[in-house]
């Protein structure tokens, strides 16, 4: 065997065009967002359910209750449930479900787009979720799950399937079948779901239909002004709910 220079080497690795996918991302053969994520949700569904002393009824614990969403606390100042209550659930039914389609659905699109533009549709589908929920939903009512992120990720897949030019029929079936399971399963937040998958369409749309030439700029463009349109949508809607305050005793709760 010849032998060669490690400067020679490095050089010739720099000008080698590595292969990228559609969306400009790396070729990567595991996911490692995703399993971080299913790992903070699990984490927070069992500090809750310690805290409650239960673990079907972990919705009982402070910590559910200071950091789910209703939209009354989030008009009176406390913006940090928009996110927080992405990473909460009303019992390990409602935990399993959402950590499982993450799972199926989250490896294959992380991979696709990348960990970094991953991270954006995840955070931007979460955020829409609760935007709508925020916009619609009753101002008294808790709201929390991951699956208006986990929707994002179900209108990502379906926009990078048509991108690929691949069949959409499995990809449309389970969305179908999860938009129609919200609707008729009582206590699950259709708003925010809707929201989600909305928001993951129109973020993956973004990245994987961005042209090659520009690609970097025009993705982050999009990107940031998806974001800017929730907060200025958020504050909004948080000027029309005025000097709202809870008036109820008690409160239902819904999945999200």
């Amino acid at each position: 065997m010849g032998q060669q220079c490690v400067d020679c080497v490095r050089e010739a690795g720099a000008t080698v065009r590595r292969p990228v996918t559609v969306a400009g991302a790396r070729l990567r053969d595991k996911p490692i967002l995703v399993p971080l994520l299913i790992a903070v949700n699990v984490a927070g569904y069992v500090l809750t359910a310690v805290q409650a002393g239960n673990f079907g009824a972990n919705f009982r614990s402070a910590l559910f209750v200071d950091y789910s969403l209703i939209p009354f606390t989030v008009a009176g100042g406390q913006w940090w449930r928009l996110v927080t209550s992405g990473f909460l659930h009303i019992g390990v039914v409602h935990l399993v479900m959402n950590m499982l389609a993450l799972w199926v659905i989250g490896r294959d699109l992380e991979l696709l787009l990348g960990r970094g533009r991953f991270a954006a549709v995840y955070g931007l589908s979460l955020i829409g979720g609760s935007t709508a929920v925020f916009l619609l939903g009753g101002a008294e009512v808790p709201v929390a799950g991951a699956s208006g992120a986990v929707y994002g990720l179900m209108g990502g897949i379906a926009v990078a399937a048509l991108r690929l030019k691949v069949s959409l029929r499995p990809v449309i079936t389970v969305i179908a079948l999860n938009i129609v399971a919200s609707v008729l399963i009582p206590g699950i937040s259709l708003l925010g779901h809707i929201g989600g998958l909305i928001l993951g369409a129109a973020s993956t749309a973004a990245l994987v239909y961005a042209p090659r030439e520009r690609r970097t700029l025009v993705q982050a463009g999009a990107l940031v002004g998806l974001l800017v349109v929730l907060v200025v949508v958020l504050f909004v809607r948080d000027a029309s709910y005025g000097d709202l305050s809870c008036t109820g005793s008690g409160y239902e709760l819904a999945c999200g």
